[in-house]
């Protein structure tokens, strides 16, 4: 017996509003799986959760997994986070693009469909959500210019590792005057000659009321900045050379809360997790 789909009204959805590939908003989310539970966590993740709790929802067009060893996790920055307590929390994270314009779409999906996995026990409750929450975009810089693929290619692009880097301002107006130097002078400067293709830019909004209880509501929704950093190379290859020394990004008005490391997981498999602890 069928289940009802309502597959009548998809014509009429389809037709109407953005579609374009721009990635205007990301789920970015950094979770720590409870001691004991890490194989678990990985495999519900991966089997179930990164397909139906995410890729199947309607405007996520892309996404990616990403992992922290312990050898990775002890070169985040700086010790004492706003971001992570401990600074080592958080040894997956995940990132999703968003096409633009239909945030507000997606996340009545989101919110439903939650639910619904929530209630059908289809939910890993062992895990600490760290560091989770929907971005809207703000800008991409490029190491290369208009050569080497786009923001919207970066999560299916083999990239061999990413930096998660949260910067806090004093305030808003901090806030864009940090992101407007970052975007022409910072970035730019940083970029050149470095293993990092391409550095995209977010700042956080205010999770639904309705959200599931176990994700706690976003901080610094006026104040903060989220930068990917996709590289090229593992980062253990590259870090001292190149981006040890990124907690000193923030310059005046701002305060570099986190800069973490990982590397992509591997689909289908359970490689790294022997290496979180």
């Amino acid at each position: 017996m069928s289940e009802e789909t309502r597959s009548e009204t998809y014509a009429e959805l389809a037709a109407v509003g953005p579609y374009g590939v721009r990635p205007g908003h990301a789920l970015i989310t950094m979770v720590e799986p409870h001691p004991g539970h890490e194989y678990a966590y990985n495999r519900w993740y991966e089997d179930d959760h990164y397909y139906a709790g995410a890729m199947a929802m309607p405007w996520m067009y892309a996404g990616r997994r990403w992992v922290a060893t312990r050898e990775l996790q002890e070169l985040r920055r700086p010790e004492k986070s706003a971001v992570a307590r401990p600074v080592t929390a958080g040894c997956y994270l995940s990132t999703y693009w968003i096409t633009e314009g239909r945030y507000d779409d997606h996340m009545k999906w989101t919110v439903g469909i939650n639910k619904r996995l929530n209630r059908d026990a289809r939910v890993h409750h062992e895990r600490t959500h760290v560091f989770t929450s929907f971005q809207d975009h703000e800008a991409t810089v490029y190491r290369d210019g208009a050569a080497g693929p786009r923001d919207f290619h970066a999560l299916d692009h083999p990239y061999a590792g990413l930096v998660l880097q949260v910067i806090d301002a004093e305030g808003p107006e901090e806030r864009t005057a940090l992101l407007d130097r970052l975007r022409a002078h910072d970035l730019p400067r940083r970029l050149a000659g470095s293993p990092a293709a391409l550095v995209t830019l977010f700042r956080p909004t205010p999770l639904p009321g309705d959200r599931m209880t176990y994700v706690k509501q976003v901080e610094g929704v006026d104040t903060r900045l989220t930068l990917l950093w996709f590289l090229e190379q593992d980062p253990r290859a590259c870090w001292t050379e190149h981006f040890a020394d990124l907690d000193s990004l923030g310059g005046p008005g701002g305060r570099v809360e986190l800069v973490a490391p990982f590397v992509p997981t591997i689909p289908g498999t359970d490689r790294y997790v022997d290496e979180l602890r």
